[in-house]
């Protein structure tokens, strides 16, 4: 199991028992949490064609709401309205909120960010150049009333040539027929509405002309709600289910390039076996072809020996390849990797060293851009970028050593008689919060005269985790059931675990490769098909078996058979 999903198991078992109770202790909340929204700023935040709530904001909220227990209830409308509202106490969050240090200071608190927004200036085709938000000076310029950069411009006193809408589809609309000069919106939303409305004689003259962080927001003081929303948040971001959220909204829409870690990561899954596959073929054929030539008198005994080097090529041992692979690849990455961790903590330094020198510059001459970024903001946002830079990098590193865990084979590694019925209540324990949530039925039976077994108590109990976490999840709704039992086959001198769930079961053609590594029907809700894999690998070790029996819409059942320790020493 990846350690990531080691912490999120950790989190449930520490604060999934009171999720439910802490819901109605929040300060101020005897009723369902009334989220506010602006209801036309898609693809973060709006009323679809049925006029219901949609979009990236929206499925976040609902996914934190379902995680930590809580009732959500959407309100969206003008961003000014919604503001306002918001300091008014008719909702309790704002769903998305451009951070600044005014606000901060004033008005709201601030969740971590659920997003980075990028804002971009828009023309009608032919209009003049312009690069940034000081060269919109004496133009007559569109933005989003109450929303950041009416704050902003309005700072820089161009107040007198704002034209202020309730939404940014109001304000690209209002430029599109020839009003005002220019508008200034977030990049993602501002090119969607474009593209829907075929607004096709409006086009972006500057970029990223300011980079804001992005998230949950309430009113000053609500210290209780805010912090129920950054867990939940912080709990969809270690389960993956936040990435997957990111990508079905903003992903597709991101114009960025592919980050050099996705290339890396297809790159390995499908060119590098491919070459390996061709390469081999080509090296097997020339070593062939030599020795035709050197024995012309055993021509049917070569070709013998190519027909059977091809079928032991066919039958090579899968795993042991993708060991090789995993390894290859994790060198690979942790090169470069390795460069980014030795030269981050000295950029922090020269980044430290060079901001005495960037703060007398702004004390004697006021505000200048760094990096097209005023730096009266970059001087917080700089130092915060370089630790996110090196924390990503720490993640590559642990998860380049999970796959080389996951690819290295250590025959009977820490070996020690157990007991499968007390592994099998740890990670029952470990699973309440999951297993309360997703049935109504849940039954354990343990035989009270087990023998013990080899094994590894903690590695035996990943694996039990991975059963009984498969099964809750496979269940359509709460009233279907999940079963644990441990029984002993004593005429066969076996201790016998079964999971078995009551859920939506599984397809003939895909039971027999639910332990192929990277094999997974739940591909878009994040999982990535190395759970039973890892697990049938650690059973492997300790000589015990795992077998599945399944028919679609009847349920699944796991089956894992130990076979009993005859004396010391000896499994």
């Amino acid at each position: 199991m990846p350690a990531i999903t080691r912490c999120v198991l950790a989190l449930w078992l520490l604060f999934g028992l009171g999720v439910q109770a802490s819901a109605q202790a929040i300060p101020g909340i005897t009723r369902p949490v009334v989220v506010g929204g602006d209801r036309d700023y898609p693809p973060y935040e709006f009323l679809d064609g049925s006029g219901q709530p949609a979009g990236f904001n929206v499925d976040l909220s609902r996914a934190i709401g379902e995680v930590m227990g809580l009732r959500v209830e959407f309100r969206l409308g003008s961003w000014a309205e919604m503001r306002q509202a918001l300091l008014d106490g008719e909702v309790d969050i704002l769903e998305g909120m451009s951070f600044s240090e005014e606000r901060a200071a004033g008005e709201v608190d601030f969740a971590p960010p659920s997003a980075v927004v990028n804002h971009a200036i828009f023309a009608r085709k032919g209009e003049r150049v312009v690069r940034n938000l000081d060269d919109l000076a004496g133009s007559k310029v569109i933005v989003h009333r109450r929303g950041y950069m009416h704050d902003l411009l309005a700072g820089k006193g161009f107040e007198q040539d704002l034209l202020l809408v309730d939404t940014p589809a109001d304000g690209l609309r209002l430029l599109a027929s020839g009003q005002g000069d220019f508008a200034v919106v977030a990049m993602l939303p501002g090119n969607y509405i474009i593209k829907d409305n075929k607004l096709d004689n409006l086009a972006v003259v500057a970029r990223s002309v300011a980079t804001l962080r992005y998230g949950f927001a309430v009113k000053k003081g609500n210290e209780a709600l805010l912090a129920r929303f950054s867990e939940g948040l912080a709990i969809l971001r270690g389960t993956g289910q936040y990435e997957a959220l990111y990508n079905k909204w903003l992903g597709v829409l991101e114009d960025r390039p592919l980050p050099w870690t996705t290339v890396a990561r297809y790159a390995a899954a499908v060119a590098v076996p491919l070459l390996a596959l061709l390469g081999g073929t080509v090296l097997w054929s020339r070593s062939l072809r030599r020795q035709v030539a050197q024995r012309t008198a055993s021509l049917t005994r070569a070709l013998d020996e190519l027909s059977r080097n091809q079928r032991q090529l066919v039958q090579a041992d899968k795993m042991a390849a993708l060991g090789i692979l995993v390894s290859g690849v994790a060198h690979e990455i942790n090169n470069p990797n390795g460069l980014i961790l030795l030269n981050i903590p000295i950029l922090r330094k020269a980044q430290a060293d060079c901001a005495r020198i960037l703060e007398r510059r702004f004390e004697a001459e006021g505000d200048f851009l760094l990096g097209g970024i005023p730096y009266s903001r970059m001087r917080h946002e700089l130092p915060r970028l370089l630790e996110e830079m090196q924390e990503g990098a720490l993640r590559i590193k642990r998860i380049v050593n999970d796959l080389k865990d996951f690819a290295r084979r250590e025959e009977g590694s820490g070996r020690a008689l157990i007991d499968v019925a007390d592994a099998s209540r740890k990670a029952v324990r470990l699973l309440d919060a999951a297993i309360r949530k997703a049935t109504d039925h849940f039954c354990a039976d343990y035989d009270p005269d087990l023998p013990l077994v080899w094994g590894h108590s903690q590695r035996i109990e990943q694996v039990i985790v991975n059963l009984v976490l498969n099964a809750c999840q496979a269940l359509p709704d709460r009233s279907k059931a999940v079963t644990v039992t441990v029984g002993h086959n004593e005429a066969a001198g076996q201790v016998v675990l079964t999971v078995r769930d009551e859920g939506s079961g599984i397809a003939p053609e895909h039971l027999p490769h639910v332990t192929d590594p990277f094999f997974t029907t739940k591909r878009e809700t994040g999982g990535t098909g190395l759970g039973l894999s890892v697990s049938a690998g650690i059973l492997k070790e300790y000589g015990a078996v795992l077998s599945f029996t399944s028919a679609p819409g009847q349920g699944t059942t796991a089956v894992v058979v130990f076979p009993v320790a005859r004396e010391e020493g000896t499994p």
